[in-house]
């Protein structure tokens, strides 16, 4: 039987419990220890997650499932062993971002691929030009492309997150070794804050924002087709690229025969909808977006590092009809 819709908690529960005191321990220790003595204790970490989180196992599987079932590919079903794999994945992710913060992972050594020539662009606004909007995701690694955006080009890149203990994350990513990237809370998009962005467009920086995470607020989310099913997708980064009138681009960096790869790619040459049609017109939005994050999980399958439950269950489904 499915557990009813009460016993799980938004993603952000999970994150705000969790991330900052795992990142401050993260700081720490790589400061201390270096990355060759800290992964074993990482790993450790991990496989006790692994033990104990049986929701994270669980959805996880559901992944895969889906992937498997829409890509009608049998090999990409789940077993325990490609589950634990996606865990162990995920931890290799965690040391990662640890070189990106301190500096030790360089734009030479990450290999771009930029088919509709989004990075020339980069270089004009910060010529003059305007900013545009970068979307990225939590299928593989997306602190290595913020980092790689700042050292290829030198562009203000303004982070929008839902998350309370920003001002504690910039102190920690800055004892880190990272003091170039900006992160910027945006939980509501007020008048003052959208002000605020526009500014920051004028002015020729980018910003980048997730668009695969629910957003906290349940009236400001849009129900797509993605991997074969019914998921929630935030309506955030669509109605603030529309109401900025700036360009949208794609970014995902997945980790690719022990290589990081960006794919940056051109999404909205300029946001805007007809009268009458937002709602229409960000649902067609999301759903290309959907499309194009569910072609790059195939890329990296085990790269997909959403542990809560991201689709509805049965139960849910059903009450929702």
């Amino acid at each position: 039987m499915s557990e009813p819709l009460v016993q799980e908690r938004h993603w952000s529960a999970h994150k705000e419990r969790g991330s900052f005191v795992l990142m401050w321990l993260t700081a720490f220790s790589v400061r201390v220890f270096g990355r060759r003595l800290l992964a074993p204790v990482l790993y450790l970490i991990v496989l006790y997650f692994f033990a104990s989180a049986r929701r994270a196992r669980r959805n996880i599987r559901q992944y895969q499932t889906y992937l498997a079932e829409w890509s009608g590919k049998p090999a990409l079903k789940p077993t325990l062993g490609s589950v634990f794999r996606q865990f162990i994945a995920f931890a290799d992710n965690l040391l990662d971002r640890l070189d990106v913060w301190r500096g030790r992972l360089r734009f030479e050594q990450v290999q771009l691929v930029d088919p509709s020539g989004v990075r020339p662009r980069l270089l004009r606004s910060r010529q003059g030009g305007r900013g545009e909007m970068l979307v990225v995701t939590h299928l593989g690694n997306p602190d290595v492309c913020r980092a790689m955006a700042e050292l290829s080009e030198q562009v203000p890149l303004n982070v929008l997150v839902h998350n309370r203990h920003v001002a504690q994350f910039n102190r920690l990513l800055g004892e880190a070794g990272d003091r170039s990237m900006r992160l910027i809370q945006v939980s509501e998009l007020d008048t003052a804050m959208m002000m605020d962005l526009s500014q920051r467009i004028e002015r020729g920086e980018w910003l980048a924002i997730a668009g695969d995470r629910v957003p906290l607020n349940d009236g400001r989310r849009v129900t797509v087709d993605f991997l074969g099913a019914a998921a929630a997708f935030p309506q955030g980064p669509w109605l603030m690229a529309g109401l900025l009138r700036c360009p949208v681009n794609l970014l995902c960096c997945l980790k690719v025969e022990g290589r990081y790869r960006i794919y940056l790619d051109a999404f909205l040459d300029k946001a805007q909808w007809e009268r009458g049609r937002r709602d229409a017109t960000i649902h067609e939005w999301v759903q290309r977006y959907a499309n194009r994050l569910a072609e790059q999980c195939l890329i990296a399958p085990q790269q997909w590092f959403n542990f809560y439950a991201y689709w509805p269950s049965h139960k849910e489904a059903a009450d929702a009809h």
